[in-house]
């Protein structure tokens, strides 16, 4: 029996801005540990006694982002990484990764897990989800329930009769209660939040997903049997998939099935939906605060105060949610957090990028950041990984000039090549077609001095690009 663990990747994590970005969401951050909140989920993984191998769906924006961290991560076989042209929500993604898992498998059970939960407690996570092998291969489909240990209402609940036993059929899906609904289901006992963790057998979703609805079914086999494989990622046909409905798998299947089952876990789980959440399970100091960086409070209670770079330093504040970044200060009470996401709205109204990128950007080859911007002129820092290569392209409204920090450049330049190393510069002037490429070990750092009439990102026009990038 194999298990494939089908890791959800997508989504901007929002509410979590702006240290979570739409091109760096919070899934490749390392909120709560030494690893990325993907990096782990993929990790705790590795604990299972069966056969494991990873498949993950995301998007078009995340894929080299996600590509470098399976890089990093155990020896574990993975599938290529599912590209959901648009977004359909999780019933549909979960189709694509079981149809992708049953052409090597036709007996593989899917462990479906979001990419960004925190699990404190992995050896309890790893022996319920080996009580839920069994369960699953006999054809039910079971979910795991967290065991409350608060009357959150900003949870979704399952309710069931489990009683001290490993499983129980579900009784009933229910949405995020109010305060007293939620303090009446946690003082009942069987009630459960609803973790949006799976376990069942793929041809046995698919075909729950076929009987209740048909038509994200069709519209997820057309959009697979058009796949194209490139590089380590499969694109499905954009045109049928776009046709999808756009459904969760809870209300698509697990609110219809008379098959759901529920395990209670109790691991420590948390799904960092905020900063009130983030400030939840992180340690404390002697006044309630966390805090994260270069900080120093005086007077100060029951506040998350996380810094980057700058030293910050806060008096009289109570029930404060503080992040610094480079280019980003936010400051929020500690209950109005969910509101975070009116000020990504806001900015996205006011076309700023802040919503969208880190003053640091990643690109399939490094990174680059930007250092100073005036009128007509741009000036970033450019980090090349060893082997990175930028696309073959050229420039309508801007020159740049080069400088080598560190490392080894192969510059191309019109029909020249050359080698650059530290201390050493070159121009390519507007219009001319040019490439930067790091053949060495060590990353390529450098200056680059963009001037020009428009400096956008957009003043570009690729010829050939290794990442398939257009």
């Amino acid at each position: 029996m194999t298990i494939t663990s089908v890791i959800l990747c997508g989504g901007s994590g929002s509410r979590l801005w702006p240290l979570s970005r739409e091109a760096y969401p919070k899934q490749f951050l390392n909120l709560t540990g030494s690893d990325s909140m993907l990096g782990e989920t993929i990790g705790r993984i590795t604990g299972l006694a069966s056969k494991t191998r990873v498949s993950v769906v995301s998007n078009e924006e995340l894929r080299f982002l996600i590509a470098q961290t399976l890089e990093t991560l155990p020896t574990l076989e993975r599938l290529p990484i599912i590209l959901e042209p648009v977004g359909r929500n999780t019933a549909p993604a979960i189709a694509l990764a079981a149809m992708q898992a049953l052409e090597s498998d036709p007996d593989t059970l899917l462990l479906v897990l979001p990419a960004d939960h925190v699990i404190k407690n992995v050896d309890a996570f790893i022996r319920v989800v080996e009580t839920g092998e069994k369960v699953a291969m006999s054809g039910k489909l079971v979910t795991f329930g967290i065991v409350p240990d608060s009357p959150n209402t900003g949870y979704g609940y399952i309710k069931a009769d489990v009683k001290g036993r490993e499983f129980a059929d579900v009784e009933q899906f229910v949405e995020k209660p109010d305060l007293e609904t939620a303090k009446g289901y946690l003082a009942s006992g069987n009630y459960y939040w609803n973790s949006g963790m799976f376990l069942f057998r793929a041809d046995r979703y698919l075909a729950e997903l076929k009987n209740f609805r048909p038509d994200i079914y069709s519209a997820c086999e057309s959009a697979y049997q058009g796949k194209q494989q490139d590089m380590d990622f499969l694109r499905v046909d954009a045109q049928a998939f776009a046709g999808c409905p756009d459904e969760s798998v809870d209300y698509a299947v697990m609110e219809n099935t008379q098959e759901a089952v529920i395990i209670p876990l109790d691991a420590g789980w948390s799904d960092v939906g905020s900063w009130s959440t983030l400030w939840e399970i992180q340690e404390k100091d002697e006044y309630n605060n966390v805090k994260v960086g270069d900080v120093i409070t005086e007077d100060v209670e029951g506040c998350y105060i996380h810094s980057e770079g700058r030293l910050v330093a806060a008096i009289g504040l109570q029930n404060h949610v503080v992040v610094e970044t480079d280019d980003v200060v936010m400051v929020a009470d500690r209950d109005r957090v969910q509101d975070v996401k009116k000020l990504v709205t806001l900015l996205k109204e006011k076309e700023r990028e802040e919503f969208r990128f880190h003053r640091r950007v990643h690109r399939p080859w490094g990174t680059y950041e930007g250092v100073a911007r005036g009128e007509r002129f741009q000036v970033k820092r450019i980090t090349v990984k060893p082997g990175g290569r930028l696309s073959l392209q050229k420039h309508h409204h801007r020159a740049e000039h080069w400088v080598v920090v560190a490392g080894t450049a192969n510059v191309t330049r019109g029909d020249d090549t050359m080698i650059l190393t530290e201390d050493q510069s070159t121009y390519i002037p507007l219009g001319v077609t040019h490439r930067l490429e790091n053949p060495g070990v060590i990353p390529l750092e450098l200056i680059e001095v963009q001037t020009g009439s428009y400096l956008g990102e957009d003043d570009i026009v690729r010829f050939e690009d290794t990442y398939g990038r257009s």
